[in-house]
């Protein structure tokens, strides 16, 4: 990770604007999952992770309550990690298949991964305002990220958001609609591509599976 990237991470990690998330992430990290009793949640806003120097960017749509706001990294920690880092194991993407808590050696190649909201809303619904105020660092985020050519969005939530952010930053009018393997070329010459959550609904009713998924993010490599 850069110094510039050092800088922006610690002013997310000490980021309370929002009294809503603030106060849901203290609740989870007291009133833990049963399994994680003895252990102590991060309990705050997550970072991106990855190569900093990376063509393309995995965007999610907020930490996980027990995944990302337990061990301090995005999809870190749960079974939609499981899946998404086997798949990008298996194209290449990343050095490990599995992804367990921060210092578990786990490194991506050329890609990067972050979410739009830095801390997980409860039932998974973010308010307009709380995304406004993530959006900033989100912004900071591509800008930092000068060799990017592709935005991974994973999942619709995700789509929506990174469509949001671009209509309301780049005056990006055009109607995009959210579809697995989908590509949209952004203002700023990036492409989005749509692609199926990783969560365990979605892979248990088959509407993603391992090989799907290694596919486009194989094709992906191919775009950049």
């Amino acid at each position: 990770m850069n110094l510039s990237f050092d800088k922006l991470n610690k002013t997310i990690i000490k980021c309370n604007k929002c009294p809503r998330l603030v106060k849901f992430r203290k609740k989870i990290s007291k009133e833990k999952r049963k399994q994680y009793m003895h252990e102590t949640y991060w309990g705050k806003p997550i970072t991106g992770f990855g190569d900093s120097n990376g063509k393309i960017l995995f965007v999610g749509l907020a930490p996980a309550a027990h995944g990302g706001t337990r061990t301090g990294r995005v999809f870190t920690g749960d079974k939609s990690s499981d899946f998404l880092y086997k798949c990008l194991h298996n194209a290449n993407i990343s050095n490990k298949s599995t992804s367990i808590h921060l210092n578990d050696g786990l490194k991506l190649k050329n890609a990067f991964i972050t979410t739009a909201l830095k801390c997980v809303p409860p039932g998974d619904k973010p308010l307009k305002i709380e995304l406004d105020n993530c959006f900033s660092f989100f912004n900071q985020e591509i800008n930092k990220l000068k060799n990017l050519k592709v935005i991974v969005a994973l999942g619709k939530i995700a789509f929506d958001a990174c469509s949001y952010f671009y209509q309301s930053n780049y005056n990006f009018l055009k109607k995009i609609k959210f579809g697995h393997d989908t590509i949209y070329k952004l203002p700023n010459n990036i492409l989005l591509v749509g692609c199926y959550h990783p969560s365990p609904r979605n892979v248990n009713t088959g509407r993603i599976d391992e090989e799907k998924m290694t596919n486009l993010f194989k094709k992906i490599q191919k775009l950049v």
